[in-house]
């Protein structure tokens, strides 16, 4: 009786064990693209959508200045998509029409008419105030169910930025207003400083981080690409970082053409893809969406 006893409690320890060790391999069903910014007429229903991936169309972008785009109002977000093509109601038919698509939107972006957009609070308390009411709003109105962090230029410390982003995300999660997170960092000093303050204090509220390794050079390789994949792992750990290509004309990067599917496969067979995301549908509408229907065939394939 003793002996069985002590066997029962020895496989409930090793079952507590095994629970708590990390996946060896991670889920690679995930594929996110950013559409809206460019105003080329691009609708949800132009971009294929493979039933076996989880889908994510990231609005963009909200951006807390004044609709003309001259100033920076400290957390109050305007609209800056393309809202003709990319209404609440266009929102809405396609949720209905597919099940596994799911809508965010991104907020700050690069630029805004002529010029750049940074991150500017007047403070933490009221920054966050702002964008807690205005994004709540946004979301609302459109039936969003999360949101990514693009900010890209910045008039705020690294501190300050953790904060505001940090509290705005674990806010509008606690108040049910969303359901996940992203940041989109790239590999420049100034832009990271920001994004791994936020990240080493909050990045247990964030669910994926869309790193634009399409800011890397034209001139990628694929053994360079999987050494940068790597690099930024370990940067963001615990984080489900996903692959990334640019369908416009000036960015760089691993493009497809040069070996990024290869570069995919490899980190699939590795158990470390997540995901892939693509910037962006509007420079894609003009070949007709090839290359995200491979990038969804190669995460719903079970190779």
């Amino acid at each position: 009786m003793a002996s069985t006893k002590m066997l029962i409690t020895l496989l409930q320890i090793l079952i507590l064990i095994c629970l708590k060790q990390p996946s060896s391999a991670a889920s690679s069903d995930l594929f996110r693209e950013y559409i809206g910014a460019e105003f080329k007429g691009v609708k949800f229903s132009d971009v294929p959508i493979n039933p076996g991936v989880e889908f994510h169309f990231i609005l963009s972008f909200a951006i807390d200045y004044t609709a003309d785009g001259s100033s920076s109002t400290d957390g109050n977000f305007n609209v800056f998509w393309d809202m003709y093509n990319l209404s609440p109601a266009q929102v809405a038919a396609i949720k209905q029409s597919k099940s596994n698509v799911r809508v965010a939107l991104s907020l700050g972006g690069d630029s805004v008419g002529n010029g750049l957009v940074y991150f500017n609070p007047s403070s933490v308390k009221s920054w966050v105030s702002n964008a807690v009411t205005s994004l709540t709003r946004i979301i609302k109105e459109y039936n969003l169910d999360g949101i990514d962090v693009d900010y890209e230029h910045f008039s705020a410390d690294p501190d300050t930025f953790a904060e505001c982003i940090g509290r705005l995300v674990t806010t509008l999660k606690s108040q049910g207003v969303i359901s996940f997170a992203s940041i989109a960092p790239f590999d420049d000093d100034q832009v990271q400083k920001h994004y791994l303050a936020l990240w080493n204090k909050y990045g247990s509220s964030i669910d994926y981080v869309n790193f634009q390794f399409y800011a890397y050079d034209s001139s990628t390789t694929v053994s360079q690409f999987l050494g940068y994949f790597e690099k930024q792992s370990s940067n963001y750990p615990g984080g489900k970082l996903l692959a990334s290509f640019s369908t416009d004309s000036s960015s760089g990067g691993l493009s497809p053409a040069k070996g990024f599917f290869s570069a995919c496969r490899t980190l699939k067979k590795q158990g470390k893809l997540p995901g892939i995301f693509v910037w962006s549908a509007d420079d894609s509408l003009k070949n007709s969406f090839s290359y995200e229907r491979t990038s969804q065939n190669l995460l719903a394939s079970s190779g």
